[in-house]
């Protein structure tokens, strides 16, 4: 499975990244398999050790903000691996032609 997902401190300013930062600390130290963008973290594996990961990015961000919003999208594809970069091998083949 794949979970692409964002998490936003509210009520803490505009300037946000300081935030951001610390979700995206606890998701390059689960070794999972992921990407960071500038809207989303995408992270790939089962789905206890994804949606445990996300609860940990949420809770590092929810420790210093008094209000967090978290938007979460997920492609449940059992048996599938390395889709994160499956699946952009395949859009970039068909910009090729």
């Amino acid at each position: 499975m794949i979970v692409a997902f964002s998490v936003t401190p509210l009520g803490v300013g505009e300037d946000v990244g300081e935030y951001v930062a610390d979700a995206v600390r606890v998701v390059r130290a689960s070794g999972l398999p992921h990407r960071t963008d500038a809207m989303f973290t995408s992270i790939e594996g089962e789905w206890d050790e994804v949606m445990d990961v996300v609860k940990r990015a949420v809770a590092a961000v929810e420790a210093r903000a008094p209000r967090v919003s978290l938007v979460l999208k997920a492609d449940i594809r059992p048996g599938v691996t390395d889709g994160l970069t499956s699946k952009v091998e395949t859009v970039e083949r068909h910009l090729a032609r």
